[in-house]
Protein backbone atom coordinates (compact mmCIF):
# COMPACT_ATOMS: atom_id res chain seq x y z
CA UNK A 1 0.00 0.00 0.00
CA UNK A 2 1.27 3.45 -0.87
CA UNK A 3 1.61 5.31 2.40
CA UNK A 4 1.00 8.68 0.80
CA UNK A 5 -2.33 7.55 -0.64
CA UNK A 6 -3.53 5.41 2.26
CA UNK A 7 -5.11 8.34 4.06
CA UNK A 8 -3.81 7.25 7.44
CA UNK A 9 -0.55 6.88 9.31
CA UNK A 10 0.58 4.40 11.96
CA UNK A 11 2.95 5.64 14.65
CA UNK A 12 4.63 3.97 17.61
CA UNK A 13 4.76 6.00 20.82
CA UNK A 14 7.38 3.81 22.50
CA UNK A 15 10.90 5.07 23.16
CA UNK A 16 12.37 1.56 23.68
CA UNK A 17 13.20 -0.68 20.72
CA UNK A 18 11.77 -3.82 22.37
CA UNK A 19 8.33 -2.23 22.55
CA UNK A 20 8.18 -1.31 18.86
CA UNK A 21 8.21 -4.93 17.65
CA UNK A 22 4.43 -5.26 17.74
CA UNK A 23 4.04 -1.98 15.83
CA UNK A 24 6.41 -3.27 13.13
CA UNK A 25 4.49 -6.53 12.81
CA UNK A 26 1.19 -4.66 12.47
CA UNK A 27 2.51 -2.27 9.80
CA UNK A 28 3.99 -5.18 7.84
CA UNK A 29 0.57 -6.83 7.76
CA UNK A 30 -1.06 -3.57 6.69
CA UNK A 31 1.55 -2.93 4.01
CA UNK A 32 2.36 0.55 5.30
CA UNK A 33 5.45 2.16 6.77
CA UNK A 34 5.74 3.12 10.40
CA UNK A 35 5.31 6.89 10.78
CA UNK A 36 8.45 8.95 11.30
CA UNK A 37 8.71 10.27 14.82
CA UNK A 38 11.19 10.50 17.66
CA UNK A 39 10.19 9.63 21.22
CA UNK A 40 12.83 9.97 23.92
CA UNK A 41 13.49 10.89 27.53
CA UNK A 42 15.33 14.08 28.41
CA UNK A 43 18.15 13.95 30.95
CA UNK A 44 15.66 15.04 33.62
CA UNK A 45 13.31 12.17 32.57
CA UNK A 46 10.81 14.43 30.81
CA UNK A 47 9.20 12.87 27.74
CA UNK A 48 9.73 14.57 24.39
CA UNK A 49 8.00 13.70 21.10
CA UNK A 50 8.89 15.07 17.65
CA UNK A 51 6.63 14.12 14.72
CA UNK A 52 8.78 14.18 11.57
CA UNK A 53 6.05 14.28 8.88
CA UNK A 54 2.80 16.06 8.11
CA UNK A 55 -0.36 14.55 9.59
CA UNK A 56 -2.79 17.36 8.74
CA UNK A 57 -6.27 16.09 7.98
CA UNK A 58 -5.31 12.42 8.32
CA UNK A 59 -6.44 9.56 10.54
CA UNK A 60 -3.61 8.55 12.87
CA UNK A 61 -3.21 5.25 14.70
CA UNK A 62 -0.83 5.27 17.69
CA UNK A 63 0.37 1.81 18.72
CA UNK A 64 1.49 1.78 22.35
CA UNK A 65 2.62 -1.40 24.07
CA UNK A 66 3.09 -1.12 27.81
CA UNK A 67 6.48 -2.24 29.20
CA UNK A 68 7.41 -2.53 32.87
CA UNK A 69 7.80 1.25 33.10
CA UNK A 70 4.05 1.81 32.88
CA UNK A 71 3.96 5.49 33.80
CA UNK A 72 6.59 6.46 31.22
CA UNK A 73 4.62 4.61 28.52
CA UNK A 74 1.45 6.47 29.49
CA UNK A 75 3.21 9.84 29.28
CA UNK A 76 4.67 8.92 25.88
CA UNK A 77 1.18 8.13 24.61
CA UNK A 78 -0.35 11.31 26.05
CA UNK A 79 2.41 13.58 24.71
CA UNK A 80 2.31 12.01 21.24
CA UNK A 81 -1.49 12.22 21.07
CA UNK A 82 -1.37 15.88 22.04
CA UNK A 83 1.42 16.56 19.50
CA UNK A 84 -0.71 15.01 16.75
CA UNK A 85 -3.78 16.93 17.90
CA UNK A 86 -1.94 20.24 17.71
CA UNK A 87 -0.61 19.19 14.27
CA UNK A 88 -4.23 19.11 13.00
CA UNK A 89 -4.68 15.34 12.67
CA UNK A 90 -8.28 14.53 11.77
CA UNK A 91 -8.72 11.48 14.05
CA UNK A 92 -6.32 10.02 16.61
CA UNK A 93 -6.93 6.37 17.44
CA UNK A 94 -4.97 4.65 20.17
CA UNK A 95 -4.06 0.98 19.74
CA UNK A 96 -3.35 -0.09 23.32
CA UNK A 97 -3.40 -3.92 23.42
CA UNK A 98 -2.90 -4.00 27.20
CA UNK A 99 -4.72 -1.17 28.92
CA UNK A 100 -2.72 -0.16 32.03
CA UNK A 101 -4.28 0.37 35.46
CA UNK A 102 -7.18 -1.87 34.40
CA UNK A 103 -7.11 -3.66 37.75
CA UNK A 104 -7.79 -0.36 39.50
CA UNK A 105 -11.32 -0.11 38.14
CA UNK A 106 -13.18 -0.42 41.46
CA UNK A 107 -13.35 1.81 44.49
CA UNK A 108 -11.38 0.29 47.36
CA UNK A 109 -11.69 1.94 50.73
CA UNK A 110 -10.41 5.50 50.30
CA UNK A 111 -8.58 4.84 47.05
CA UNK A 112 -9.57 5.94 43.56
CA UNK A 113 -10.76 4.47 40.28
CA UNK A 114 -7.58 5.09 38.30
CA UNK A 115 -8.94 3.56 35.08
CA UNK A 116 -11.51 6.37 34.93
CA UNK A 117 -8.80 8.97 35.49
CA UNK A 118 -6.67 7.51 32.68
CA UNK A 119 -9.66 7.45 30.33
CA UNK A 120 -10.26 11.14 30.99
CA UNK A 121 -6.58 11.96 30.41
CA UNK A 122 -6.56 10.14 27.06
CA UNK A 123 -9.65 12.02 25.91
CA UNK A 124 -8.16 15.34 27.00
CA UNK A 125 -4.92 14.57 25.12
CA UNK A 126 -6.87 14.22 21.88
CA UNK A 127 -7.67 10.52 21.38
CA UNK A 128 -10.98 9.91 19.61
CA UNK A 129 -11.10 6.09 19.64
CA UNK A 130 -9.30 3.19 21.30
CA UNK A 131 -8.55 -0.36 20.20
CA UNK A 132 -7.60 -2.62 23.09
CA UNK A 133 -7.71 -6.30 23.97
CA UNK A 134 -9.28 -8.24 26.85
CA UNK A 135 -9.93 -5.47 29.34
CA UNK A 136 -9.71 -6.73 32.91
CA UNK A 137 -13.35 -5.68 33.37
CA UNK A 138 -15.54 -4.96 30.35
CA UNK A 139 -17.28 -2.18 32.28
CA UNK A 140 -14.12 -0.08 31.84
CA UNK A 141 -15.45 0.78 28.37
CA UNK A 142 -18.06 2.93 30.11
CA UNK A 143 -15.33 5.20 31.51
CA UNK A 144 -14.59 6.60 28.05
CA UNK A 145 -16.40 9.42 26.26
CA UNK A 146 -15.45 7.95 22.86
CA UNK A 147 -15.73 4.49 21.19
CA UNK A 148 -13.72 1.56 22.54
CA UNK A 149 -13.20 -1.69 20.62
CA UNK A 150 -12.33 -4.43 23.11
CA UNK A 151 -10.91 -7.24 20.97
CA UNK A 152 -10.52 -10.82 22.23
CA UNK A 153 -7.46 -13.06 22.20
CA UNK A 154 -9.40 -16.25 22.95
CA UNK A 155 -9.61 -17.46 19.30
CA UNK A 156 -5.79 -17.43 19.10
CA UNK A 157 -5.35 -19.17 22.45
CA UNK A 158 -7.98 -21.78 21.57
CA UNK A 159 -6.22 -22.42 18.27
CA UNK A 160 -2.96 -22.91 20.19
CA UNK A 161 -4.65 -25.45 22.47
CA UNK A 162 -6.01 -27.38 19.50
CA UNK A 163 -2.77 -27.38 17.52
CA UNK A 164 0.01 -27.43 20.12
CA UNK A 165 -1.30 -29.45 23.08
CA UNK A 166 -1.20 -33.18 22.32
CA UNK A 167 -4.33 -35.06 23.37
CA UNK A 168 -6.12 -31.83 24.30
CA UNK A 169 -9.39 -33.77 24.22
CA UNK A 170 -8.31 -35.21 27.55
CA UNK A 171 -7.96 -31.72 29.02
CA UNK A 172 -10.14 -29.82 31.44
CA UNK A 173 -10.44 -26.03 31.64
CA UNK A 174 -9.75 -24.67 35.12
CA UNK A 175 -10.75 -21.36 36.72
CA UNK A 176 -8.28 -20.48 39.47
CA UNK A 177 -11.03 -18.64 41.35
CA UNK A 178 -14.83 -18.42 41.22
CA UNK A 179 -14.44 -14.93 39.71
CA UNK A 180 -12.74 -16.44 36.65
CA UNK A 181 -15.39 -19.13 36.15
CA UNK A 182 -17.29 -17.33 33.38
CA UNK A 183 -14.19 -16.91 31.23
CA UNK A 184 -13.23 -20.55 31.82
CA UNK A 185 -16.75 -21.68 30.94
CA UNK A 186 -16.54 -19.81 27.63
CA UNK A 187 -13.32 -21.67 26.73
CA UNK A 188 -14.74 -25.02 27.87
CA UNK A 189 -17.88 -24.66 25.78
CA UNK A 190 -16.01 -23.77 22.60
CA UNK A 191 -13.48 -26.58 23.07
CA UNK A 192 -16.21 -29.05 24.17
CA UNK A 193 -14.28 -29.77 27.36
CA UNK A 194 -15.12 -30.07 31.04
CA UNK A 195 -14.83 -27.32 33.62
CA UNK A 196 -13.25 -27.21 37.09
CA UNK A 197 -13.09 -24.35 39.59
CA UNK A 198 -10.59 -23.86 42.41
CA UNK A 199 -12.30 -22.46 45.48
CA UNK A 200 -10.83 -21.45 48.80
CA UNK A 201 -7.53 -19.97 49.89
CA UNK A 202 -6.06 -20.01 46.37
CA UNK A 203 -8.67 -17.60 45.03
CA UNK A 204 -7.51 -14.22 43.78
CA UNK A 205 -6.94 -11.34 46.15
CA UNK A 206 -9.55 -9.13 44.50
CA UNK A 207 -12.24 -9.85 47.07
CA UNK A 208 -14.98 -7.77 48.50
CA UNK A 209 -13.00 -7.58 51.75
CA UNK A 210 -10.80 -4.94 50.09
CA UNK A 211 -13.82 -2.78 49.44
CA UNK A 212 -14.63 0.02 51.86
CA UNK A 213 -18.22 -1.19 52.13
CA UNK A 214 -17.03 -3.77 54.66
CA UNK A 215 -15.20 -1.24 56.82
CA UNK A 216 -16.69 -1.06 60.33
CA UNK A 217 -18.25 2.28 61.21
CA UNK A 218 -16.14 4.56 63.37
CA UNK A 219 -17.01 4.67 67.07
CA UNK A 220 -18.17 8.02 68.37
CA UNK A 221 -19.02 9.06 71.89
CA UNK A 222 -22.51 10.45 71.60
CA UNK A 223 -25.06 11.53 74.10
CA UNK A 224 -28.76 11.29 73.63
CA UNK A 225 -30.15 9.45 70.62
CA UNK A 226 -27.80 6.66 69.47
CA UNK A 227 -29.36 6.25 66.01
CA UNK A 228 -30.25 2.99 64.32
CA UNK A 229 -28.72 -0.24 65.52
CA UNK A 230 -27.50 -2.07 62.42
CA UNK A 231 -27.41 -5.88 62.31
CA UNK A 232 -24.04 -7.39 63.16
CA UNK A 233 -22.01 -7.99 59.99
CA UNK A 234 -20.33 -11.38 59.97
CA UNK A 235 -16.74 -11.39 58.76
CA UNK A 236 -16.02 -13.40 55.63
CA UNK A 237 -13.86 -16.47 56.05
CA UNK A 238 -12.25 -18.40 53.23
CA UNK A 239 -13.21 -22.08 53.17
CA UNK A 240 -10.60 -24.85 52.95
CA UNK A 241 -9.10 -25.25 49.50
CA UNK A 242 -11.25 -27.37 47.20
CA UNK A 243 -11.34 -28.20 43.51
CA UNK A 244 -14.86 -28.39 42.13
CA UNK A 245 -14.55 -30.88 39.27
CA UNK A 246 -12.51 -34.00 38.55
CA UNK A 247 -8.99 -33.28 37.25
CA UNK A 248 -7.52 -36.74 37.95
CA UNK A 249 -5.60 -38.11 34.97
CA UNK A 250 -6.36 -34.99 32.92
CA UNK A 251 -4.48 -32.09 31.36
CA UNK A 252 -5.37 -28.96 33.36
CA UNK A 253 -5.56 -25.68 31.41
CA UNK A 254 -5.91 -22.58 33.61
CA UNK A 255 -7.23 -19.55 31.72
CA UNK A 256 -7.11 -15.90 32.77
CA UNK A 257 -6.70 -12.43 31.25
CA UNK A 258 -3.52 -11.28 33.05
CA UNK A 259 -0.57 -13.17 34.50
CA UNK A 260 1.63 -10.87 36.55
CA UNK A 261 2.40 -12.03 40.07
CA UNK A 262 2.42 -15.79 39.48
CA UNK A 263 2.01 -16.82 43.12
CA UNK A 264 -1.67 -17.72 42.70
CA UNK A 265 -0.95 -19.71 39.53
CA UNK A 266 1.88 -21.65 41.17
CA UNK A 267 -0.35 -22.48 44.16
CA UNK A 268 -3.15 -23.55 41.83
CA UNK A 269 -0.76 -25.79 39.88
CA UNK A 270 0.36 -27.53 43.09
CA UNK A 271 -3.25 -28.19 44.09
CA UNK A 272 -4.08 -29.58 40.65
CA UNK A 273 -1.03 -31.85 40.76
CA UNK A 274 -2.16 -33.15 44.15
CA UNK A 275 -5.59 -33.86 42.66
CA UNK A 276 -4.08 -35.96 39.87
CA UNK A 277 -3.59 -33.63 36.88
CA UNK A 278 -0.55 -34.84 34.93
CA UNK A 279 0.08 -31.68 32.88
CA UNK A 280 -0.67 -28.06 33.67
CA UNK A 281 -0.88 -25.20 31.17
CA UNK A 282 -1.52 -21.52 31.88
CA UNK A 283 -3.27 -19.46 29.17
CA UNK A 284 -3.42 -15.68 29.53
CA UNK A 285 -3.76 -12.72 27.19
CA UNK A 286 -1.35 -10.31 28.88
CA UNK A 287 1.95 -11.71 30.13
CA UNK A 288 3.27 -9.00 32.45
CA UNK A 289 5.40 -11.55 34.35
CA UNK A 290 6.83 -9.08 36.84
CA UNK A 291 9.52 -9.55 39.48
CA UNK A 292 10.63 -13.19 39.91
CA UNK A 293 7.85 -14.64 37.76
CA UNK A 294 10.15 -16.48 35.28
CA UNK A 295 12.11 -18.18 38.08
CA UNK A 296 8.95 -19.16 39.97
CA UNK A 297 7.40 -20.61 36.83
CA UNK A 298 10.56 -22.56 36.01
CA UNK A 299 10.66 -24.07 39.52
CA UNK A 300 6.92 -24.82 39.69
CA UNK A 301 4.71 -27.70 38.58
CA UNK A 302 3.53 -25.63 35.60
CA UNK A 303 4.48 -27.24 32.29
CA UNK A 304 3.87 -24.26 30.00
CA UNK A 305 2.72 -20.64 30.15
CA UNK A 306 1.15 -19.32 26.94
CA UNK A 307 0.64 -15.56 26.53
CA UNK A 308 0.15 -13.20 23.60
CA UNK A 309 2.51 -10.46 22.45
CA UNK A 310 0.36 -7.59 23.74
CA UNK A 311 3.15 -6.94 26.26
CA UNK A 312 6.87 -7.39 25.43
CA UNK A 313 8.35 -10.29 27.39
CA UNK A 314 11.40 -11.44 25.43
CA UNK A 315 13.68 -11.12 28.46
CA UNK A 316 11.37 -13.33 30.53
CA UNK A 317 11.35 -15.96 27.75
CA UNK A 318 15.13 -16.12 27.87
CA UNK A 319 14.96 -16.72 31.62
CA UNK A 320 12.23 -19.36 31.38
CA UNK A 321 11.80 -21.65 28.34
CA UNK A 322 8.34 -22.65 29.59
CA UNK A 323 6.95 -19.29 28.39
CA UNK A 324 5.46 -19.40 24.87
CA UNK A 325 4.08 -16.55 22.76
CA UNK A 326 1.04 -16.34 20.49
CA UNK A 327 1.04 -13.55 17.89
CA UNK A 328 -2.12 -11.38 17.83
CA UNK A 329 -0.86 -8.71 15.41
CA UNK A 330 -3.20 -10.11 12.76
CA UNK A 331 -6.40 -9.10 14.54
CA UNK A 332 -5.01 -5.69 15.55
CA UNK A 333 -4.03 -4.97 11.94
CA UNK A 334 -7.44 -6.08 10.70
CA UNK A 335 -9.14 -3.82 13.26
CA UNK A 336 -7.11 -0.85 12.01
CA UNK A 337 -7.99 -1.64 8.39
CA UNK A 338 -11.71 -2.00 9.11
CA UNK A 339 -11.92 1.19 11.17
CA UNK A 340 -10.12 3.20 8.49
CA UNK A 341 -12.36 1.81 5.73
CA UNK A 342 -15.54 2.25 7.78
CA UNK A 343 -16.27 -1.49 7.77
CA UNK A 344 -18.16 -3.41 10.44
CA UNK A 345 -16.14 -4.85 13.32
CA UNK A 346 -18.66 -7.66 13.90
CA UNK A 347 -16.52 -10.18 12.00
CA UNK A 348 -13.78 -9.87 14.62
CA UNK A 349 -16.26 -10.83 17.36
CA UNK A 350 -17.84 -13.86 15.69
CA UNK A 351 -18.46 -16.78 18.07
CA UNK A 352 -17.39 -14.57 20.99
CA UNK A 353 -19.64 -14.88 24.02
CA UNK A 354 -20.55 -12.08 26.40
CA UNK A 355 -18.57 -13.70 29.22
CA UNK A 356 -15.37 -14.13 27.19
Amino acid sequence: MNVAKSGYRVFSANSSAACTELAKQITERLGVELGKSVVFQESNRETRVDVKESVRGQTIFIIQTIPRDVNTAIMELLVMAYALKTSCAKNIIGVIPYFPYSKQCKMRKRGSIVSKLLASMLAKAGLTHIITMDLHQKEIQGFFSFPVDNLRASPFLIQYIQEEIPDYRNAIIVAKSPAAAKRAQSYAERLRLGLAVIHGEAQCSESDMADGRHSPPCVRNTTGHTGLELPLMMAKEKPPITVVGDVGGRIAIIVDDIIDDVGDFVAAAEILKERGAYKIYIMATHGLLSADAPRLIEESAIDEVVVTNTVPHEVQKLQCPKIKTVDVSMILAEAIRRIHNGESMAYLFRNITVDD
